[in-house]
């Protein structure tokens, strides 16, 4: 059996547009690929914004490849930074915000064929940076 390596570039999938300029590309996933049991992802998040609360109904990897900002969870915030990864259990409400003055990048992935099913409400900030 054998199986072909897919190529997909950023500028070929469209961006899910998010607050402030933010955007998301889901590249890896059924659609762009076929037959895939996870999902690959590039987000950039623009300086004083802040995304919804999510909660994802599987588990999210993510790493920081530039910039710096905030996870905000229910109990606390934690900080993140280029060259840093990050592990987000499912279920757990989290928000991404950049309060600094360059772009937060990040590469996301899900152990799911597509962006998984997920819950989303106003982030405790209304969207913005607290």
């Amino acid at each position: 059996m054998s199986a072909d390596v897919a190529v997909v570039s950023l500028a070929d999938v469209p961006a899910v547009e998010l607050p402030g300029g933010s955007w998301s590309k889901v590249l890896v996933a059924g659609k762009t690929v076929g037959g895939t049991s996870s999902a690959l992802g590039y987000s950039v998040f623009k300086p004083g914004t802040a995304t919804a609360d999510l909660s994802h109904a599987v588990e999210e990897l993510a790493f920081v490849v530039s910039g710096s900002g905030t996870v905000r969870l229910e109990s606390r915030d934690v900080p993140v930074a280029a060259g840093q990864a990050l592990y987000v259990p499912a279920g757990v409400w989290h928000t991404v915000a950049n309060p600094g003055g360059d772009d937060l990048v990040m590469v996301f992935s899900f152990p799911a064929p597509d962006y998984p099913p997920t819950r989303r409400r106003a982030s405790r900030a209304g969207g913005g940076i607290r």
